[in-house]
């Protein structure tokens, strides 16, 4: 499996996740970034378009409010 599939996959489960938890999309942010906010927290994160590492994607769960999925 390809980095880039890999990468993909990892938003596509990331987003999934995140919208099922309630968090929804805010705006963009600067280069591949999206801020997202998320009702577990009452804060907005950061997501990375292009999460290529299963360590990053946990880190954008954990500033979410949920657990690690990855």
């Amino acid at each position: 499996m390809s980095c880039r599939t890999v990468a993909e996959t990892y938003y596509r489960e990331l987003k999934r996740l995140l919208n099922e938890s309630g968090c929804h999309f805010v705006r963009q942010g600067r280069g591949d970034h999206e801020i997202w906010y998320s009702p577990i927290t009452d804060k907005n994160f950061t997501v990375d378009v292009r999460c290529k590492r299963r360590h990053t994607a946990n880190g954008i769960l954990k500033l979410a409010g949920l657990p690690k999925a990855f």
